[in-house]
């Protein structure tokens, strides 16, 4: 009898242990989605750094809408170079290179 007692309990054991195991991995979704918008966050507010981004991630993580307009207003080098090359795509040399440079130094 102390045989059947014994299967018995670690037959209860190894289906606790595996509802448990299989049960977890549902519960992480939440963590999930919240790495999610920590990205999203994160890539919206990519031209600031220091207390400025901590602050802006923080607030766009809390629904705080007003950090996402802030993100648009500074662009990025790259951004900056593309816009400026297509309102000049006509110009050729050193009318390029003119328009290119006012245009980059306006912040367009």
């Amino acid at each position: 009898m102390s045989m059947r007692f014994s299967l018995l309990a670690a037959s209860a054991v190894l289906a606790l242990a595996t509802t448990t195991a299989f049960a977890a991995p549902q519960s992480s979704s939440s963590t999930a989605g919240h790495s999610t918008k920590l990205g999203q966050c994160s890539h919206a507010n990519a031209g600031k750094t220091g207390a400025d981004y901590k602050a802006a991630v923080a607030g766009c993580m809390k629904g705080d809408s007003t950090a996402a307009p802030a993100a648009d207003a500074k662009k990025t080098q790259q951004q900056k170079m593309a816009d400026c090359s297509h309102a000049n795509a006509g110009k050729k040399g050193a009318d390029y290179k003119t328009a290119m440079s006012s245009c980059l130094k306006s912040g367009s």
